[in-house]
C-alpha cells in the first residue's frame, strides 16, 4: 500500500474515534427556575424609572399614596393657623418690640406723655397690639390729662378682663386682654359720666385702625339739598 494511502486511513480512524469519545453535541441547559434573590443581579434605577412609567394609571396612584409624604415643605400648623397665638415669652418677643413685650406680658407700665396715643383724636378702633382683638373706640376716649390714653368704656364686657392688683403696695384692679391675656392697664372709678370709669391703657398695648371718612358729597347735590 502506497505511503500516502495509510496516512489518509490513520486519519480518518481519528476522526472517527473522535466522534465516538465525545459523543453529540448539546446546547448548555437553562434552568428556568428563578435565581435566589440574592444571587439576582440588583436592578439598576434607569429601570425602575422605566417600570414606574409603564404602570397603569390605577397602578401608579396605588404606588403614590403609599409614599411617604414629604415635610420638608410643609408648613407646621401652628404656623398656618393665623389663629393660634404665641405661646412661650420667646415666640411673643419675635413679634412685638421690647417696650410692647415687656408692657403686655411683663405686666409693665410705659411713661406718661411717651405713648403714641395718649393724644390721639382721630376717629377709629383700639385693637389688641398682641391679637388684634378690638378693646376702645375713639367714641369712648377722652382727655384724663393723666397722660395716657383713657376711656370710659370698652367695645364690650367681654373683650377685657378686670382682676385686682395688689402690687407695688396698692390696691388696683387690672385689665386684661380677654383673648390673649395681654396687659392693658388699670381701671379707676374718676372718670366721667356715664359710667364714671377710667380705663387708663398702656400705648404700647395698643394698635389703632382710623376710620374711614366719609366721602364729600358732590358741590351740585350740595347745592341741591339747599
Amino acid at each position: 500500500m502506497p505511503r500516502w494511502s495509510m496516512m489518509v486511513l490513520c486519519t480518518i480512524s481519528t476522526f472517527v474515534g473522535l466522534l465516538a469519545g465525545c459523543g453529540e453535541a448539546k446546547p448548555p441547559q437553562v434552568s428556568s427556575e428563578p435565581k435566589p434573590a440574592a444571587e439576582r443581579p440588583a436592578e439598576p434605577p434607569a429601570s425602575q424609572a422605566a417600570a414606574a412609567q409603564s404602570a397603569s394609571p390605577e397602578a401608579a396612584k396605588t404606588a403614590a399614596s403609599a409614599e411617604p409624604a414629604k415635610t420638608e415643605t410643609q408648613e407646621p400648623a401652628a404656623m398656618s393657623e393665623k389663629r393660634d397665638l404665641p405661646k412661650t415669652d420667646d415666640e411673643w418677643r419675635k413679634i412685638l418690640t421690647k417696650e410692647q413685650f415687656y408692657v403686655t406680658r411683663q405686666k409693665g407700665t410705659e411713661r406718661p406723655w411717651t405713648g403714641a396715643y395718649w393724644n390721639n383724636h382721630k376717629a377709629g378702633t383700639y385693637r389688641c397690639v398682641c391679637c388684634g382683638e378690638e378693646l376702645f373706640t375713639s367714641d369712648s376716649k377722652f382727655d384724663s390729662g393723666c397722660g395716657w390714653p383713657s376711656y370710659t368704656k370698652p367695645t364690650k364686657d367681654a373683650a377685657v378682663k378686670e382682676t385686682e392688683d395688689r402690687s407695688h403696695g396698692m390696691v388696683r384692679t387690672e385689665v386684661t386682654c380677654t383673648k390673649c391675656g395681654a396687659h392693658l392697664g388699670h381701671v379707676f372709678d374718676d372718670g366721667p359720666e356715664p359710667t364714671g370709669l377710667r380705663y387708663c391703657i398702656n400705648s404700647a398695648s395698643l394698635t389703632f385702625e382710623e376710620r374711614a371718612k366719609k366721602p364729600a358729597e358732590p358741590k351740585e347735590e350740595k347745592d341741591a339739598k339747599k
